[in-house]
C-alpha cells in the first residue's frame, strides 16, 4: 500500500521530481532520462514517482512547459511595456529575436533537437498536447491584444508560425551558423509585418 502524504509532502517531492527531472534532461535529454534515475536523486522509492506521473514524459514535459511558460511571461511583460501605438515592425521584432535568442541559450530548451521533441511529443496523451498549443494560442492572443492587428489576423495560423520559427532553431546547423541570424529575424520579421495595422 502507498504510503500517504501531507499536502506539504506532496508539494515538495513534486518539487523536488521537477527540479531532477530539469538536470537529468539538461544533461542527458529525453532518451537517455529515466525514472530510475530521477528517484535515485530525489530519494524516493519508483512506486511513489507513479503517485505524482503517469510517466515519465508527463514530467519531463511539465518541465519543459514550465520553461517556456517562463519565457513566455517575460516576453509579454516585454511586449506590454512598449507603446503599442508607436511599435514599429522592427520593435517588434527586435524582441522577438531577443527571446528566440533567449529560448536558444535555456539549458532545457537549447538541448531539445526535432526528435527528442518528436520523441517526447509522440508519448504524450493527445489531450495535453492539444492543451499546450491552445495555452500558446492564448498567450499570442494576448500579446496580439496590445497592438493595432489586421482584423483578418487568425491567431492559430500566428501560433502555427512562431511554432514553426521554433522548430527551425532545432535546425541551426543544417540553415548554416553564418546565415542563421539573419534568416531567424527574417522570418519573424515576415510574420510581424502581416500582423501589424500599417
Amino acid at each position: 500500500m502507498p504510503k500517504s502524504y501531507s499536502e506539504q509532502e506532496r508539494e515538495y517531492i513534486r518539487e523536488r521530481l521537477k527540479e531532477e527531472a530539469a538536470q537529468c534532461l539538461a544533461k542527458y535529454g529525453v532518451r537517455r532520462t529515466t525514472v530510475d534515475e530521477i528517484v535515485r536523486r530525489v530519494k524516493i522509492p519508483k512506486g511513489t514517482f507513479y503517485l505524482f506521473y503517469k510517466s515519465k514524459e508527463l514530467l519531463l514535459f511539465e518541465v519543459i512547459q514550465e520553461q517556456q511558460e517562463n519565457i513566455n511571461r517575460q516576453l509579454y511583460q516585454a511586449v506590454s511595456e512598449m507603446d503599442g501605438r508607436e511599435v514599429s515592425a522592427e520593435k517588434l521584432t527586435d524582441l522577438v529575436f531577443d527571446f528566440y535568442k533567449m529560448t536558444e541559450r535555456t539549458p532545457i530548451l537549447k538541448l531539445l533537437d526535432t526528435g527528442e521533441v518528436e520523441l517526447l511529443v509522440r508519448k504524450l496523451p493527445r489531450e495535453i498536447v492539444e492543451e499546450h498549443f491552445q495555452d500558446d494560442r492564448d498567450t499570442i492572443e494576448k500579446m496580439l491584444a496590445l497592438f493595432p492587428v489586421k482584423k483578418e489576423v487568425d491567431t492559430k495560423v500566428i501560433s502555427a508560425a512562431f511554432h514553426a520559427i521554433y522548430f527551425a532553431t532545432l535546425h541551426k546547423a543544417e540553415i548554416g551558423e553564418a546565415q542563421y541570424d539573419g534568416a531567424l529575424r527574417m522570418m519573424i520579421y515576415g510574420i510581424i509585418v502581416q500582423i501589424l495595422e500599417s
